[in-house]
C-alpha cells in the first residue's frame, strides 16, 4: 500500500524540476548569493501579491515577526497581543525584542483570535496586536484594526500560514502596519531552506527592517543601528520565485481538495467530526486541513496503520508552554484554545494529493470512527 505522507516536496519538485534547476543554475554561475537581483526581484513580487507597496526578505518566518516589531517601536516594557493558539514562534519573538505576549482566546470556527476578546485585555502598556492567520483561515481583521486605530496600537499580522488567503477581497498582510511571512519549506510558498518575508505599506517600517536584517547597515561598514544578520539569500529568492508563479493554481487546488473532503466526511455521515469552514467574505488557503474529534489519538494509530501521516498542531495553547510560565502578565484561562489542542488533527492536503487519496484518507477515517 502507498503511503501518504502530510506533504510530499519530492513530488512537487518533480513537476517544476526544469524551472527550479534553471533558476538555481543562474544563481551559481552568477556567483552572488546575499542581496542580489533575485532577492529584489522577490520583493517586488511578494508586495504586489500580497497588495502592500513594500516587502523585505530576511532569513525566517520567526525573525520576519522579530524584526517587524522592533521596526514598528516595539520594546522592553510594552505588552502585545496575540492569539492563545499558534506555533510557538508567534510568542518567541514577542519575548525577543523584551516586550510581553498577552494572550487571548481564540473564535471557535476559524481558530483565529477572537477579536470580542482584545479590549479586556488592553492596558496602557499595550503596544501591538499579532493576529494570526491560523491553518490558512484570516482572522476578522476589520474588528481588529478598529481597536488599533481606537486605542492607537500598531498591528503585526502573522500571515507564516496565510499566503494569499483573503478576507473581504483583501489578501492577508495588507491590514496592518506589518506583516510576517514564512517560506519553511512545507509552507503553501516553501524554499529549499528557511526564509522569511516582511510586507508593509509603511516606507518607514521597510527601510527600518532593511537595516535591521544587515547588521543595521545600508552601505558596507557603516552601521546606523543595532541589527542582526537576517537576510534570505539569493538560491532561495531564486526558488520562490519559480515557485510563485504556479501559487494561485496550487492554491486552488488545496481548495478544491478540501471541498471534496468536506463533501465526503457528510457523505458519510461522521458524527462528532467538526471539519474546516471557510467564512463568508474569507478565502481559506488550507495550509493544514485540521479536522476536529474525540478519541484522537485512535483515528492517528489507525491513519498510520494505512500509511496516512497526520500532524497535531498544535498539542497545547501558547500559554501552557514550560517556557512562557514566567512571562505572562495576568493568569487567565483560554477554553477555545484548550479544547482544541485536545482535538485537532491535521490530514495530508498539497496540491499533487489526488481525488483518490482523499477517498482513502476520508473513507479510513470513517471505519476508524464508527
Amino acid at each position: 500500500m502507498s503511503q501518504i505522507p502530510l506533504v510530499d516536496l519530492r513530488a512537487q519538485y518533480r513537476a517544476i524540476k526544469p524551472e527550479i534547476d534553471r533558476a538555481i543554475l543562474r544563481v551559481v554561475d552568477r556567483g552572488q548569493f546575499i542581496l542580489g537581483p533575485q532577492l529584489e526581484a522577490l520583493e517586488r513580487e511578494i508586495a504586489a501579491y500580497c497588495g502592500t507597496t513594500h516587502a523585505v526578505g530576511v532569513a525566517s518566518g520567526t525573525d520576519a515577526l522579530e524584526l517587524a516589531l522592533r521596526a514598528c517601536g516595539v520594546g522592553p516594557g510594552h505588552e502585545v497581543l496575540t492569539s492563545a493558539y499558534s506555533f510557538f514562534a508567534t510568542a518567541e519573538a514577542i519575548l525577543a525584542v523584551g516586550a510581553v505576549p498577552v494572550f487571548v482566546d481564540i473564535d471557535p470556527i476559524t481558530y483565529t483570535l477572537d477579536p470580542s476578546a482584545l479590549e479586556a485585555k488592553v492596558t496602557p502598556k499595550t503596544k501591538a496586536i499579532i493576529p494570526v492567520h491560523l491553518y490558512g483561515h484570516p482572522c476578522a481583521m476589520d474588528p481588529v484594526m478598529a481597536l488599533a486605530r481606537a486605542r492607537h496600537l500598531k498591528v503585526i499580522e502573522d500571515c507564516a500560514q496565510a499566503i494569499g488567503a483573503r478576507y473581504h477581497g483583501r489578501p492577508v498582510g495588507s491590514f496592518g502596519h506589518a506583516a510576517a511571512f514564512s517560506f519553511y519549506p512545507t509552507k503553501n510558498l516553501g524554499g529549499y531552506g528557511e526564509g522569511g518575508m516582511v510586507a508593509t505599506r509603511d516606507a518607514a517600517v521597510a527601510e527600518r527592517v532593511r537595516l535591521l536584517r544587515n547588521h543595521g547597515s545600508r552601505t558596507r561598514y557603516h552601521h546606523r543601528l543595532i541589527g542582526t544578520n537576517s537576510r534570505l539569500d539569493e538560491l532561495q529568492a531564486a526558488v520562490l520565485r519559480v515557485k510563485l508563479r504556479p501559487l494561485a493554481s496550487w492554491t486552488a487546488r488545496r481548495r478544491r481538495l478540501a471541498k471534496t473532503s468536506a463533501a465526503l466526511f457528510r457523505r458519510h455521515g461522521l458524527r462528532g467530526i467538526v471539519v474546516p469552514q471557510e467564512l463568508p467574505g474569507c478565502r481559506h488557503v488550507y495550509h493544514l486541513y485540521t479536522i476536529r474529534l474525540p478519541r484522537r489519538a485512535q483515528l492517528i494509530a489507525s491513519l498510520a496503520r494505512a500509511g496516512i501521516a497526520t500532524q497535531v498542531a498544535y498539542p497545547s495553547p501558547l500559554p501552557a508552554q514550560p517556557a512562557l510560565r514566567g512571562h505572562r502578565t495576568r493568569r487567565g484561562r483560554y477554553p477555545v484554545a484548550e479544547r482544541l489542542s485536545r482535538s485537532v488533527v491535521s490530514l495530508p492536503i498539497y496540491p499533487e494529493l489526488t481525488d483518490r487519496h482523499i477517498h482513502r484518507i476520508v473513507g479510513r477515517i470513517a471505519r476508524a470512527v464508527q
